[in-house]
């Protein structure tokens, strides 16, 4: 009985899961749109949707060449879909001083370390299990990224005591895709999928506890007023 109660919360959890991966996924759309309508990435930072991407196309993988692991593949495979056309908004409308360096980072993240992990691991193990370990282990450790990536906000949230520039929707999804993996991941005794969600359950609640702390501050007008000003896209 309690196996079959077991089975149950598995299943439950999975499909939990995959629901809010979606809506992980999703939960930037609004800030997007605030973007397009300005035609600026003002005081937004583009590291979280880099690392979301990164971290998607790795887990695509890995679904494709593990056995019994499709759901992770699609699910993720709609992250990756979803993610570059953040990033690419993100592109069109960052201002030219940050444009470079924007470009090097997706550069770097999104195709040279994805194309670097998939040649190295296919390279190093013979055997497809080790590959499909050793991938797994890897985007482990990508998630931890990811989770914690919203909190390169935190400068611009303390200098403005604004949240204006930290989403709120990201953060919260955020916390509740690791709180339901890592719960999946006991049930399952999965260390190696209990750590990164366990702590993407922990910087979540970080995030969230500090926009709780700013969302009623009284904002540094100064810097509130340069955060508002308007930037030249690159392109127009």
């Amino acid at each position: 009985f309690i196996y079959i109660i077991r089975a149950e919360l598995v299943v439950y959890m999975i499909n939990a899961g995959n629901v809010i991966s979606v809506l992980l996924f999703l939960s930037p759309v609004e800030t997007f749109w605030k973007i397009v309508k300005r035609r600026s990435t003002e005081k937004y930072e583009c590291l979280p949707y880099i690392c979301t991407l990164m971290g998607s196309s790795l887990w695509t993988y890995y679904g494709i060449v593990t056995p019994g692991e499709y759901l992770v593949s699609t699910v993720n495979g709609f992250g990756v879909l979803a993610e570059s056309i953040y990033v690419l908004i993100f592109l069109f409308f960052v201002p030219k001083p940050k444009f470079l360096k924007t470009v090097a980072l997706v550069l770097a993240l999104n195709v040279i370390f994805p194309v670097i992990t998939i040649v190295g691991t296919r390279t190093a193990f013979g055997y497809a299990k080790t590959r499909s370990n050793s991938m797994g282990f890897i985007c482990a450790a990508l998630n931890i990224i990811m989770y914690g990536s919203p909190l390169s906000a935190i400068k611009t949230v303390v200098t403005t005591r604004s949240v204006k520039y930290m989403p709120f929707l990201l953060s919260f999804f955020l916390f509740l895709n690791g709180a339901i993996w890592a719960v999946y991941a006991l049930l399952l005794h999965d260390v190696f999928l209990l750590v990164p969600n366990g702590m993407g359950f922990v910087l979540g609640t970080i995030q969230l506890l500090i926009y709780a702390f700013y969302r009623n501050a009284k904002p540094n007008i100064v810097d509130e007023e340069e955060a508002l000003a308007p930037s030249q896209p690159l392109l127009s």
